[in-house]
């Protein structure tokens, strides 16, 4: 116990060090940073979603079989045909933002809203990934103009396929100019959510706070605007055929 417990605090001191090679990932216990603490509230914050298609369903069967039935390893693998483990799902990253004039919006891949970064509102996103690839997508924003942001929402938002949050290793994990990188995981259980608000950053009173959420919702943007009191309208939105 000594040892997790030391374990804990090191890791811990290595992040309040802002050792770039260091991880923090953001939890129930340790729900927020600074990043004006962190020496990391200029330059560009760069905010990365990670996902890919979880079949591990199928193995984890096969393995607890195989120890009920020793022989069964030896049998030639039945052919399994596509269900419910293979998970066929177009995850996006989004941020709405709420500048200190009073101007409000989002940016995200549905309707093709992918921001500017050295107007406002201050952020970019990279393009839009459908297929789970390794490089994912990315927002950034410009640290720089921090006094004209008073709150931005990341939030991640299921387009088409099956409300899977738990069954694709989704991961938002966002990287400061200065200090180790801050993983949140997307991997608690909500079989039906469709969208997920993922971390709240806010400017309180000239400190750039980063806060953990993990808040899902059974519906999409207009839900997670009423939670959040964002107070803007929504329409519906597609994307175009690939």
């Amino acid at each position: 116990m000594a040892f997790w417990n030391n374990w804990g605090r090191s890791a811990w001191r290595q992040f309040d060090s802002g050792d770039a090679s260091g991880v923090v990932e953001l939890t129930r216990r340790h729900a927020s940073i600074s990043l004006t603490k962190q020496g990391a509230a200029t330059g560009n914050l760069r905010i990365n979603l990670s996902w890919q298609m979880r079949t591990s369903d199928f193995n984890s069967r096969s393995r607890r079989g195989s120890l009920r039935h020793p022989l069964q390893m030896f049998k030639p693998e039945p052919v399994q045909a596509q269900g419910p483990a293979l998970v066929n799902v177009d995850l996006d990253l989004a941020v709405m933002y709420e500048l200190k004039s009073g101007a409000k919006g989002v940016v995200q891949p549905l309707g093709e809203f992918f921001g500017n970064l050295n107007e406002a509102p201050y952020i970019k996103l990279s393009g839009d990934d459908r297929f789970g690839s390794g490089s994912g997508e990315t927002v950034y924003v410009n640290m720089d103009h921090k006094d004209d942001i008073k709150r931005l929402l990341v939030f991640v938002y299921i387009y088409d396929g099956t409300p899977a949050f738990d069954r694709t290793h989704g991961l938002v994990t966002l990287y400061p100019s200065n200090g180790p990188r801050v993983e949140i995981a997307l991997d608690e259980r909500a079989p039906q959510a469709r969208s997920c608000a993922v971390v709240l950053i806010e400017n309180v009173k000239g400190e750039m706070v980063v806060r953990r959420e993990v808040k899902y919702v059974y519906g999409f943007q207009a839900e997670l605007d009423r939670l959040y009191g964002w107070g803007l309208q929504w329409g519906r939105g597609y994307k175009s055929k690939v």
